[in-house]
């Protein structure tokens, strides 16, 4: 009798997991990143006055050096150093300058506006840190009390309608773009109104895309395949140039 009991019950558990039961799925938890969202800048910033460095596509204080195909639109000017190479092969759309009275000149130029740049400061200023990639920036003046790099997306600048809307970053070490990410311009932003005021040097990692007025304090390197529409300005050291494109913006 018992047996037949057990049997009875072990048959009604069978037909319940076969029918009734429904195994409970578990979903894993979903990931979700609160958006970094930039402030808004009530302080419109005037541009940078780069007076006789404003034609300079390229300029440094050390030396420059041209590898492989590259080409630079905009003048070239080395102070004090005597060394630049590479042109030819290296194309130059512009003017070499060579530690002549313009080229003087520019050097100072560009310690004025890096000072000038270096020196701003406004009540809702925005300060930025690390990596800085993925970001949209609206018009006004950044500052990072250390280093900068574009290396997890790429970085917007939105004027927002103005195309005479200035961006000035005030950086107090290095920056890096990395390989393939880009610095991209939207609602009218101009190259020629973005200013990078660098406290060390500035590195452009291969296939990159940068906008803008590069301001170093020490060198400027672009490694293979990096384009760059604004200005590379070294006030200390070299400009590394390999296999690039330089268009003065």
């Amino acid at each position: 009798m018992k047996t037949k009991l057990k049997l009875i019950i072990l048959a009604i558990e069978s037909l319940v997991l076969k029918t009734g039961y429904k195994k409970k799925q578990i979903i894993p938890a979903l990931s979700i990143t609160t958006p970094i969202i930039i402030p808004a800048q009530t302080t419109a910033q005037a541009r940078v006055r780069l007076n006789g460095a404003s034609s300079f596509a390229v300029l440094a204080g050390s030396v420059i050096t041209s590898t492989e195909e590259t080409t630079v639109t905009g003048n070239l000017g080395l102070c004090p150093g005597s060394s630049v190479t590479g042109f030819p092969p290296g194309i130059l759309k512009g003017a070499q300058h060579i530690n002549d009275v313009i080229a003087n000149q520019a050097k100072l130029d560009l310690t004025t506006a890096y000072n000038d740049a270096a020196g701003r400061t406004c009540t809702d200023i925005v300060t930025l840190s690390g990596n800085i990639g993925g970001l949209t920036l609206t018009p006004g003046l950044y500052k990072s009390t250390s280093s900068l790099a574009i290396s997890s997306g790429d970085l917007t600048f939105d004027a927002k309608g103005n195309a005479n809307a200035v961006f000035i970053i005030q950086i107090a070490s290095t920056l890096t773009n990395t390989s393939g990410r880009k610095v991209i311009l939207s609602g009218g932003a101009l190259a020629s109104n973005i200013f990078w005021q660098v406290g060390s040097s500035a590195t452009f990692e291969t296939t990159s895309v940068f906008k803008g007025t590069v301001m170093a304090k020490q060198s400027i390197t672009f490694n293979t395949g990096s384009k760059l529409n604004g200005r590379a300005l070294a006030r200390n050291g070299a400009v590394v140039i390999t296999g690039n494109t330089i268009v003065r913006q």
